[in-house]
């Protein structure tokens, strides 16, 4: 154990000194390096792809839940699209330097911000082997180091991915040490990572809401979490119901697993007994598990529904299952959006703009969408070439977190020889 410490220490410490000279890299030299590394996924995409095997074949015999083992499949697409982020993130425009808010006071000093890294970020991630290529190339984009510890479930497809990313970005001319990964799958490694605030300047924990709560609890250096997603859609009374069929269909349905899926279904009574039959005869296609309220039940006889349990409210599934509730107006399904949510994405379907607008304005979430799915809640959705998770918190980012977000600023001051009076 002592030894794993000591790895983890030294890598740190390498970390901190390659931050230095990443934070000063010239876009051309880090973008070199990402294309390096898209390339990379893809030429050795046999090795990656053998080392996840072995970790999906010791999940499974492990009985790993569904949601967790579709986020560590690799196969040929998934590889395909992440060396896609990754390119996207090269012909993104580099963040660092970037020169804002500038003004000249009365007295002739121009005072500007400009963006600079972090420095070093430390993720600690479960199960999902994407998100070390997600975060490595953002990382390296925006200036940044960064420690990848893996749960162990994802060792090895990780650790392949890690390597394939370090050899690359240094073929590309990227300091070796700015990409650590630290191989031990050991529990106390995360409580000594969390007070190294000497060498780690941010930790964004991504994963369940145990993990993230550890995280949240212990660290002594900031934490950017990417929180539980509890995502709702309104279908308001005067909505086009064949839209909010195949939203509230694609927002379940296209990838159950992951936090931007729906997982609960409000319904306006007065177009409930219209609508309820329609959505639920095509997620009956998908094998949806419906759990009602009282009227959503009776309008849903001639299915397969199930009562609803206080514990289905506020709820993430994570599987084909949504909690379905019958309201009698926008304001009620505010309420309930308001008592439930978890600040992630909320969706309304309504042809009406002041209703539209209202639930703009005053559902208080990072995502608030208007006849969209919130299955675009992504980075690479939102053009941000990847993500490194998405906040439910309000400082000092929120909902998909991308390359600005992995900046600060510092004060310029340019003067002429000014003095204070």
């Amino acid at each position: 154990m002592q030894s794993a410490i000591k790895e983890l220490e030294n890598k740190a410490k390498a970390a901190k000194a390659a931050s230095r000279k990443l934070a000063h890299l010239p876009t051309e030299v880090k973008n070199k390096a990402l294309v390096t590394i898209a390339e990379s996924l893809i030429t050795r995409e046999g090795e990656i792809l053998d080392a996840n095997r072995l970790d999906c074949g010791d999940a499974k015999a492990s009985s790993m839940d569904d949601a967790m083992l579709d986020r560590l499949v690799l196969d040929s697409s998934r590889l395909q699209s992440m060396a896609d982020d990754v390119r996207t993130v090269a012909s993104l425009p580099d963040p660092v330097g970037e020169a804002f808010d500038a003004k000249v006071l009365p007295n002739g000093l121009r005072i500007e911000k400009r963006r600079v890294p972090l420095g070093v970020i430390g993720v600690i991630f479960e199960s999902r082997p994407n998100v070390t290529v997600d975060i490595s190339s953002l990382c390296l984009k925006s200036g940044n180091a960064v420690i990848l510890r893996g749960g162990k479930e994802a060792l090895r497809s990780n650790s392949a991915l890690a390597m394939v990313i370090k050899e690359a970005a240094q073929a590309g001319g990227v300091p070796g040490d700015a990409i650590q990964f630290i191989e031990s799958p050991e529990r106390e490694l995360v409580s000594r990572m969390l007070k190294m605030n000497e060498n780690i300047d941010l930790i964004i924990p991504r994963g369940g809401e145990q993990l993230v709560a550890l995280v949240t609890e212990n660290a002594a250096m900031p934490v950017l979490a990417s929180g539980v997603g509890i995502c709702h859609t309104y279908v308001d009374r005067t909505a086009d119901l064949e839209k909010a069929v195949a939203i509230a269909f694609n927002a379940k349905v296209q990838r159950p697993t992951v936090c931007n899926a729906l997982d609960c279904l409000l319904v306006h009574s007065e177009i409930a007994e219209r609508y309820l039959p329609m959505i639920a005869t095509e997620w009956a296609k998908a094998r949806v598990e419906m759990h009602c309220d009282e009227r959503a039940l009776k309008i849903l006889s001639n299915f397969k529904a199930f009562p609803a349990t206080d514990s289905d409210w506020g709820k993430e599934f994570l599987a084909l299952i949504a909690a379905v509730k019958v309201v009698d107006s926008v304001d009620e399904a505010m309420e309930h959006i308001a008592r439930y949510n978890s600040g992630h994405s909320e969706a309304i379907i309504t042809e009406n703009y002041s209703t539209a607008h209202r639930f703009l304005e005053e559902v208080d979430a990072a995502c608030v969408y208007v006849n969209a799915s919130t299955r675009f809640t992504d980075g690479g959705q939102f053009g941000l070439g990847a993500e490194v998770g998405i906040s439910t918190q309000k400082f000092h980012a929120r909902g998909p977190m991308g390359l600005k977000e992995l900046t600060t600023y510092k004060w310029v001051i340019m003067g002429n020889g000014q003095v204070r009076p």
